[in-house]
Order: C-alpha cells, then sequence, then structure tokens
C-alpha cells in the first residue's frame, strides 16, 4: 500500500498575495503624492517667483521676461527695499499691535472657553454658539459704525495723542481682539472637551479650586492648542491691512503690510523692488511658524488617533 504524501507549503506563497496588493496599490499612492506636490507647488509658485525676480534687475526682466534665465543675480533689492520702506519702524508698529493682540485674544478666549467646558454652566452651549456665530459677520460691515464711535471714545494723552480711540494702537488691538476671541474660543472650548473629567474631579477632591483647575491643570494641557492658535492669530494680525488703513491717521503709526506702499512710485513701479519688500514682509510669519512648528503641528492633529 503506497502512502501520498501532501507537498510541503513554499514559503513564498503567504508572501505573494500582500505583495500583489502592494504592487497594485502603489500607482494610487503614486498619483495621490503627484497631485500633492502639483498642489503645493501651485500654492508655492508665486512666492517663488517673488523670490527669483527680487533676485534681478529690472531691465534684465523687463527686456527678457520673468520666466527667462538669469544673467546676474543680488540682493540689491534687498537693502533697498528694507531702507527705502523704512521697515524698521513698520516692523515695531506691526509687533505693538499683533503682540498685545495674540496674548489678550488667548487668555480672555480661555476664560471664556474653560467656563463653557469644563464648568458647565447654564446656557455655556449658547454661548458658545453666540461666539461661534460672531465669525460668521462680515467684518466691512460695521467699518463706518466703528469709526464713528472710535472717534467719540475719550482717552488719555499718554494712551493716544488724538484723545481718542482712533488713530491710536488700541482701536486695531480692539478690533482684532473682538473678531478674532470667537475663532479661539470654539477651538479650545472644543478642545478642553477632550480631556479628561477625572483629572479635575480629582483635583476638586484635593481641595483645588477653579483658579487652579484652570492656570495649573487645564492651561498646561492646552498648550499645543495654544501654540497652534498663537500662530494663526498672530499670521492674521500680522498680515492685516483694512483695519489699520480705517483707523489710523498718522502714516508713522501704519503697520508693515502698509510699508510696501512706500516702494510704489507716483509715476514708476519697480515689480522686482517690490518683490523683494514683500519677501522681506513675509520673512517674520516664516520665522514663527518655524520656531511653533512642532507644537503648531500637534495642535493641527488632536484628537486625530483618538476612537
Amino acid at each position: 500500500m503506497t502512502t501520498h504524501t501532501a507537498p510541503a507549503p513554499t514559503a513564498a506563497a503567504p508572501t505573494t498575495a500582500p505583495a500583489a496588493r502592494g504592487r497594485r496599490a502603489r500607482p494610487g499612492r503614486l498619483g495621490v503624492h503627484a497631485f500633492l506636490m502639483a498642489v503645493s507647488l501651485a500654492f508655492l509658485a508665486p512666492l517663488l517667483l517673488a523670490v527669483y525676480a527680487s533676485l534681478r534687475p529690472y531691465d534684465e526682466t523687463s527686456r527678457d521676461g520673468y520666466f527667462s534665465l538669469p544673467k546676474h543675480l543680488s540682493l540689491d533689492y534687498y537693502k533697498q527695499a528694507f531702507t527705502d520702506a523704512g521697515m524698521t519702524k513698520y516692523f515695531v508698529n506691526t509687533l505693538i499691535i499683533a503682540v498685545p493682540g495674540v496674548v489678550i485674544v488667548l487668555f480672555l478666549a480661555a476664560f471664556v472657553a474653560f467656563a463653557v467646558s469644563r464648568l458647565r454652566l447654564r446656557g455655556g452651549m449658547l454661548l458658545l454658539m453666540l461666539f461661534t456665530a460672531g465669525n460668521l459677520l462680515p467684518q466691512q460691515v460695521i467699518v463706518t459704525p466703528l469709526y464713528v464711535v472710535f472717534n467719540r471714545i475719550p482717552l488719555p494723552y499718554w494712551m493716544s495723542d488724538s484723545m481718542t480711540m482712533f488713530d491710536s494702537y488700541w482701536a486695531v488691538i480692539a478690533v482684532q481682539v473682538g473678531f478674532q476671541i470667537g475663532f479661539c474660543v470654539f477651538v479650545l472650548a472644543n478642545f478642553m472637551r477632550t480631556l479628561p473629567q477625572e483629572i479635575l474631579e480629582a483635583a476638586i477632591v484635593d481641595g483645588a479650586g477653579v483658579w487652579t483647575q484652570y492656570w495649573r491643570i487645564t492651561l498646561p494641557l492646552c498648550r499645543p492648542a495654544l501654540a497652534a492658535l498663537a500662530t494663526l492669530q498672530f499670521t492674521w494680525m500680522y498680515n492685516d491691512f483694512l483695519w489699520a488703513l480705517v483707523f489710523m491717521s498718522d502714516g508713522d503709526k501704519l503697520p508693515i503690510t502698509s510699508a510696501l506702499n512706500n516702494l510704489r512710485g507716483q509715476f514708476f513701479t519697480d515689480y522686482n523692488l517690490l518683490a523683494a519688500g514683500s519677501v522681506i514682509v513675509a520673512l517674520p510669519t516664516l520665522i514663527v511658524f518655524l520656531l511653533l512648528q512642532r507644537h503648531f503641528i500637534a495642535g493641527l492633529t488632536l484628537g486625530s488617533s483618538k476612537g
């Protein structure tokens, strides 16, 4: 009687199916990567073109075009833009507006978000909806009423040369805080809701008051969200042009975004010089992002791995 033995399984058999699936999935991944690269280049193209133009003489680009190969590259336009536009003064003006604005917005928004999300106040959800709805109001709608109001609010001389909120940094800071606080409350309140309630309950058992719950327990846990919001808020306030133009009549108080207008001539505009000025203006926001990049990315990915 003969016996038949089954053939021994080969080692390659279990790996053929996953390998085949990997080969089938690879073209899809390549397509996604190609699409993302194309979108990234589309967004970076204006910045790269501005940097390229700022390094070339205007005579060369006017003769050969902006997309031609360069014959001479230099940083002369950056030196000229920084000195001709008086950017140092405008940078200081922007910091006077943006830094206090970011601090006040995050300070007040954290208070409101903590009260709405952690203290279980009556009408807390309605209050959160009210702050969120404020973001839907077009800012341009209230330009005229704010202009009238700020001209009637008195301030002491040491706070404003005009003795009113008009033509002062306080007007621009107040508007920035008023319009940005709703977004920050919405983000922080939703993040604080994800924090374990047991942490606060244990603190209450240990005798922690409301201030200790807020300052020593909740805020340290909100550091990624606060860093992400600080980056966004600084960028938005730094790039703002409308409010300072409306509420300031003294040109020496205008922020950096208005300094680019000083590079435009009455009858002729050197767009390569203007491109150099634009790159200089964009550098501080890039530096802030690089410094807070780790916290910013952590804030954007909050809750992505939670079930």
